[in-house]
């Protein structure tokens, strides 16, 4: 978990690394840039912390990262804390609490924060002009955008720009190319395999290292691809028919190959496992896979659960080019936008989750309600192998003893998945 540090004497907090050397009484530490913000530091000019991965701590209580998960979506775009208090089923007032408790600031702080800083870094990394950026960006006006990276940032956006470095323009044939910060370690090639093996036909591809889909935005095409980039981030390049709400993309993909939560103590607690630990030792950098379309993702672990791997492949197959929007002309096996559960109600296999689906009497999202849900239509193992995804920690898709585990059995699944085909 990144710890950022903050000198009281210049008003300035620092990530890990950074060749400032102030003195150890003039400095405080803060988990969240957003909590170092809240608290009246600036972000330094030299190691520019809002170009790394500020996940929420694992050990964060699970109405914190549902709220976090919810504000990543764009929740308080458009509402306030009343109303992402009301979806968790806590008062705004409590939940303020929780979050200054455990991160140290408000959810509108978070949000806000988080804006800003992917404003920042497409003002570094892209030629979008700057109406662009503030909109991408989940800005709903200039005038917002500018007054929060002058609170911010301490400098108005044309400013921040003329800052940027040569080495940051990604340069593209085709698309918008960003990059996806992490905190190492993280593996690439673990995460490939594991989409990789559960890729659907003609909406998802992995080839030579690099996973592609498409997506749909207001009923309109798109195209997404990641790919290894450095030390500290993949490269996103997404290819959309417009780019308001970007952030939001970009956070979807994030949370998909797994960089919006850094399995600190997960990862702790499986190293000390006689069973576990050899294969975290292996591979350290490995995390939970989470989803682009909860739908999607819920109707393949069905299918999964009730064929065998090739059959199930061509049914899924199947269902995308019965029922699925065409996408043509797009190269790399990718075909077809997923249906939505509406398409799908009288879909062999899959009819009675899409029409709990359809119907509301089945959400999907990471929730205590979640897997029982589930199991109304579906098997335990798979409802738990859609809980995995969807981001429940302690989700347990497979036979055997695992009580020893909690609360992080996700990890250990998606461990024990990935061995298992490594060894087939």
């Amino acid at each position: 978990m990144t710890t950022y540090s903050a000198v009281r004497t210049t008003g300035i907090y620092c990530r890990p690394g950074c060749g400032a050397k102030p003195l150890a009484e003039n400095v405080s530490t803060f988990e969240l840039p957003a909590a170092a913000e809240a608290a009246g530091y600036r972000a330094c000019l030299r190691c520019r912390p809002y170009r790394v991965a500020g996940t929420v701590a694992d050990e964060t209580p699970e109405l914190v990262c549902r709220a976090v998960q919810l504000i990543i979506t764009g929740l308080l775009d458009e509402s306030g804390e009343e109303a992402l208090g009301a979806r968790l089923g806590v008062s705004a007032r409590h939940l303020r609490r929780m979050f200054h408790e455990h991160l140290g600031v408000t959810p509108d702080q978070f949000a806000r924060s988080r804006r800003a800083h992917f404003a920042r870094r497409l003002l570094d990394d892209t030629d979008l002009g700057i109406a662009d950026i503030a909109f991408a960006s989940g800005f709903g006006s200039l005038r917002q955008f500018n007054r929060a990276m002058r609170e911010i940032f301490r400098a108005a956006p044309r400013e921040l720009r003329d800052r940027r470095r040569r080495t940051d323009r990604l340069v593209a044939d085709g698309g918008l190319v960003l990059r996806l910060p992490f905190t190492p370690p993280y593996d690439w090639e673990a995460m490939c395999a594991y989409l990789g093996a559960r890729a659907i036909p003609g909406v998802e591809s992995v080839a030579d290292g690099v996973y592609r889909r498409t997506i749909s935005l207001d009923g309109e095409p798109g195209v997404l691809e990641v790919s290894a980039g450095g030390d500290d981030h993949l490269l996103l390049r997404a290819h959309l028919p417009f780019w308001e709400g970007v952030i939001h993309v970009v956070d979807r993909a994030a949370r998909l190959v797994g960089l919006d939560c850094e399995p600190v103590r997960a990862r702790k607690l499986l190293s000390a496992d006689a069973r576990f630990g050899s294969l975290v030792a292996a591979r350290p950098g490995v995390r939970v896979p989470g989803v682009w379309g909860p739908f999607e993702v819920a109707v393949q672990a069905v299918v999964r659960d009730q064929l065998p791997a090739a059959d199930a492949t061509d049914v899924l197959r199947k269902v995308v080019e019965v029922y699925g929007a065409a996408v043509p002309g797009l190269g790399h096996g990718l075909t077809h936008a997923f249906p939505g559960p509406e398409a799908l109600t009288g879909a062999e296999l899959v009819g009675p989750l899409a029409r709990a689906v359809a119907d509301g009497n089945i959400t999907l999202e990471d929730s205590e309600s979640l897997i029982p849900s589930l199991q109304t239509v579906t098997s335990s193992r798979a409802a738990h192998e859609i809980a995995l995804r969807l981001g429940a920690r302690d989700a347990w898709p497979l036979d055997g003893e695992s009580a020893h585990l909690r609360p992080w059995r996700s990890l250990a699944a998606v461990y024990q998945q990935l061995d298992v085909a490594e060894a087939g």
